[in-house]
């Protein structure tokens, strides 16, 4: 019979992995910490001036935190991935499991696949599927690729709920990308209803109508989804371009993403 996850977990616990968590900011941040505070040993490298998490030992350079880690977490944006992968392979030891957290198109984690499975190690591609402002390291996970049990192991020691795919690396990120043509679409259009609401000098009973249309707090919800969209309007327009791709390589025409993607780039033009 095989272990449940709550076994797992425990036996996790009861010995000490080396981690290299690349990338410090809202993601890596907070997952380097939950790891930490499980006794891993976690080596964070980050070339912006993210606050170092407590129980991490910072260094200055991708190569030496991957260095001898048996995990490799790679949570930087997704156009900064290709170059980390290509970075670090040298350094990386057989068995050693290389996770890319990014939003990375379907196809590029597959090439990231190759770079890196080609040193030996495993790589697993892995979807967020959720604001990990709100949920911190417990948020939702998707992950396929040859690392993926590997990681599924791993993540579920910080509390994390992983739905791990039996498919190769970008699968996990083609559900994540489906995901994100109404979740971000969603995003936009709130953002619209609201600014559009502001400038009539109606804001609030715009607010109160959307609310009264959403499941549980709508307030709340809207307020995530403004205040995520100002955060992340630049990478999300990324992701959109990513997701377009996708549905064209599909035939299915993304009007709707596209005129999501052209709203992010407005929104982070703006800023």
């Amino acid at each position: 019979m095989r272990p449940g996850p709550l076994t797992e977990r425990r036996a996790w616990r009861q010995r000490t992995v080396k981690c290299a968590v690349i990338g410090l900011g809202e993601a890596g941040g907070r997952y380097a910490t939950a790891l930490a505070d499980q006794g891993h040993e976690v080596i964070g490298v980050d070339p912006a001036d993210n606050p170092t998490p407590d129980g991490v030992r910072r260094v200055g350079s991708v190569q030496e935190a991957a260095t001898g880690a048996e995990f490799v977490l790679v949570m930087t944006g997704a156009a900064a991935s290709p170059g980390i992968a290509r970075a670090v392979a040298p350094y990386l030891l057989s068995g050693v499991c290389y996770a890319d957290f990014t939003s990375s198109a379907p196809a590029v984690m597959e090439q990231l696949a190759r770079v890196v499975e080609a040193t030996g190690a495993s790589f697993a591609d892995v979807a967020i599927l959720g604001p990990v402002t709100w949920h911190g390291a417990h948020t939702p996970l998707m992950v396929s690729g040859s690392g993926a049990g590997a990681v599924e192991k791993l993540m579920r020691t910080v509390g994390a709920k992983v739905e791990p795919l039996d498919a190769p690396a970008g699968a996990a990120m083609a559900h994540k990308l489906l995901r994100s043509v109404f979740m971000k679409g969603i995003a936009s259009t709130i953002w619209e209803a609201v600014e559009a609401g502001r400038v009539a000098g109606y804001e609030q009973w715009a607010r109160d109508q959307i609310a009264s249309q959403l499941a549980g707090d709508g307030h709340a919800v809207i307020e995530r989804l403004l205040t995520g969209t100002r955060l992340h309007a630049e990478r999300r327009s990324i992701e959109m371009k990513d997701t377009a791709a996708y549905l064209e390589s599909l035939g299915v025409t993304p009007v709707m993403t596209r005129a999501t993607e052209a709203s992010l780039r407005r929104i982070a033009a703006a800023q």
